[in-house]
């Protein structure tokens, strides 16, 4: 078992993750001796949505301090109002691990009022798995515990997409047009990185276009993908304006989208490494509690910037290239940008499938894996 980088909780948090991160064996690592509630277990969940009271009698002789998980908690939402008494009342903390926001929020449920923190897990990074990552095999299989444990990683991967559409979609009756979804989450899945072109998608789906945007926003709430913003430069025009979507992982990616027989082609090259890098960002700055947005920023005439954040200390700006060789001309749009925000306070990197580190332009170039060592080594948002 790899060590976690996600920090131990110091209060109460609700832990989000898609299915398959690790939650509930980083809660068991961390709080082996915590209360636990499982509302996978079914009777248990019927039990506690009949009568949400029960968790106060339950729990009301712990000591103040004491500590209780109960995962899968958007099973019951209800219980947060009780979950908020006992803090209130008794001091308890709480771990409360989800796999689906959905629920909790469309339910105007009591989300306890900031008084516990919102955190995510992500499927294994490459600074978890140190010696034992492999940039090629995540390309193709992801980060998943149980795809890297897996001497099978392709059949747990199916597995994990039926599971999804069955336990998620259909089970919750999310959707009342499930055929419909599930081709949606194909073609979804085959634009993994694009620019989100909703005519082009309904049209391969096969389903309405209104339909789109309520499908989309199924994959967000269930923590499956994430929309990637365009940043808006004041001073550019013509910017393009749509946001790009991204799924979670590589090897869920090529799940939905059908491509797990096949070795990784150049058609996918790209969104695949694009999708690894942006994952990998996303949970430093969620471990670290930096939290800076990632947007991208292409113009019309297509010059671009794969990722662009600004942080406390300036910009930072990153363009990812599934190439063996850095060409002079990927640099293009990091120059643009540079000019915008000012080149004193903007670091420009270039991600590459090469195996040297160069300056080009002052952009500082990298190999994959070299990136990723100084992301996680820290300084890169300083």
């Amino acid at each position: 078992m790899y060590a976690r980088l996600l920090p131990d909780p110091d209060g109460s948090i609700l832990l989000l993750g898609p299915r398959g991160t690790g939650k509930s064996t980083w809660i068991q690592s961390r709080l082996p001796r915590a209360h636990t509630y499982d509302l996978l277990d079914t009777s248990e969940s019927i039990r506690l949505n009949r009568d949400p009271g029960a968790l106060f009698d339950e729990l009301r002789g712990l000591e103040p301090g004491s500590w209780v998980v109960i995962d899968e908690i958007q099973k019951a939402p209800a219980l947060l109002d009780q979950v908020h008494r006992l803090m209130e009342s008794l001091k308890l903390r709480f771990v409360l691990s989800g796999s689906s926001a959905r629920k909790l929020r469309r339910g105007g449920t009591n989300l306890l009022a900031g008084r516990a923190v919102t955190t995510e897990l992500f499927p294994l990074v490459s600074a978890e798995l140190g010696d034992d990552f492999d940039l090629q095999r995540t390309l193709s299989f992801g980060g998943l515990p149980m795809a890297i444990a897996n001497p099978a990683p392709g059949d747990y991967l199916r597995s994990y997409a039926e599971t999804y559409l069955d336990q998620e979609i259909r089970a919750e009756a999310l959707t009342r047009n499930f055929a419909g979804f599930a081709r949606f989450l194909e073609v979804a899945a085959r634009h993994n990185g694009q620019a989100t072109n909703v005519s082009a998608i309904a049209r391969d789906a096969g389903v309405a276009r209104s339909s789109v945007q309520n499908h989309f926003d199924l994959l967000i709430d269930t923590l499956i993908g994430y929309w990637l913003p365009p940043w808006k430069l004041k001073a550019a025009n013509k910017q393009v304006r749509h946001s790009k979507f991204y799924l979670f992982d590589c090897g869920v990616a090529r799940a939905l989208a059908g491509r797990l027989p096949y070795p990784v082609g150049d058609e996918e090259r790209g969104s695949l490494l694009e999708t690894l890098i942006l994952g990998e960002m996303r949970a430093h700055l969620a471990y670290s509690g930096l939290r800076y947005p990632l947007h991208f920023w292409r113009d019309h005439n297509g010059a671009e910037v794969d990722v662009l954040t600004e942080t406390a200390a300036g910009y930072v700006a990153v363009e990812i290239k599934a190439s063996r060789r850095w060409e002079r001309r990927f640099n293009r749009g990091l120059h643009k940008v540079r000019t915008h925000l000012g080149s004193a306070k903007t670091r420009c990197f270039g991600v590459y499938l090469g195996e040297r580190e160069t300056l080009i332009d002052d952009v500082r170039i990298l190999p994959a894996p070299s990136f990723l060592k100084l992301l996680w080594g820290g300084g890169m948002f300083d």
